[in-house]
């Protein structure tokens, strides 16, 4: 096995198995999504994000980074295309409150396994999934504190939700058209650049846990446990860079 896995797999903690199944790609998954966090830091610092895995991999392995969905898919793409999984690499459109679709500027996977088709994806942030997702219209599958499902849309495939409150939410809309490396270089340009960008606002840093979310933005850091919201109101970049290193391991430069 060459170093470039070896090294992915402790930075996910995974030991299990490697064989192209749903066991190995549930267990990576789930590894990657609970070790690396999802933040913006280079790009509200206006650090160029490059995408090709070599640069993936020093910044998110090498380095003990996160990364946005770019970055982090595009490093898992890299990984289950080497363990021979089949992957086709997918824009996908976010949804803003539930409503407003966005232009094609998220990076997803879709994996073929057998004849069941898995939605992967360890690089959506707030309300992402932790595990893949059978695409199965209408079927509730539940990830630890949440549950979702993935309906169709009469001019975008199909819509992955959220449970909240008892009703689905959307997050994000997708197709099965594949895209090339050039698309997501172009849409990733675009996100990290583009004055009005989300990801150019403030920094932020977050990650899933089994129990809940943990997330730090430059004003407020949120901790939810099931039930339990516990809420910091940030005093000053100190701050940030002590809770950014103590629950997230990045050391601020």
């Amino acid at each position: 096995m060459d170093s470039f896995i070896t090294k992915y797999l402790e930075r996910i903690k995974y030991e299990g198995s490697l064989e192209p199944s749903y066991e190995t790609l549930y267990g990576i998954h789930v590894g990657h999504a609970l070790n690396i966090p999802f933040e913006n830091l280079d790009v509200c610092d206006r650090k160029p994000v490059l995408l090709d895995p070599d640069t993936l991999f020093h910044k998110i392995v090498e380095n003990g980074r996160g990364g946005y969905c770019f970055e982090m898919n595009g490093l898992l793409s890299a990984v289950l295309k080497k363990l021979g999984f089949q992957v086709t690499d997918v824009l996908a459109r976010a949804c803003l409150g539930g409503e407003v679709f966005f232009a094609k500027l998220h990076h997803v996977m879709l994996v073929e396994l057998g004849n069941q088709t898995w939605l992967v994806d360890v690089g959506f942030g707030g309300e992402g999934i932790t595990a893949p997702v059978l695409l199965e219209v209408g079927t509730e599958q539940k990830q630890f504190v949440n549950t979702y499902r993935i309906v169709t849309h009469p001019s975008f495939g199909y819509v992955l939700q959220r449970k909240k409150d008892g009703e689905y939410i959307n997050i994000y809309a997708f197709n099965m058209e594949g895209c090339i490396p050039i698309d997501c270089v172009v849409a990733n340009h675009f996100t990290a650049t583009f004055p009005e960008s989300l990801f150019l606002k403030e920094k932020f840093c977050t990650i899933p846990t089994k129990e809940g979310r943990i997330t730090l933005t430059e004003g407020h850091f949120k901790i939810i446990e099931g039930d339990k919201v516990t809420e910091t109101k940030l005093s000053d970049s100190k701050e940030f860079n002590q809770l950014l290193e103590q629950y997230f391991g990045i050391a601020a430069e």
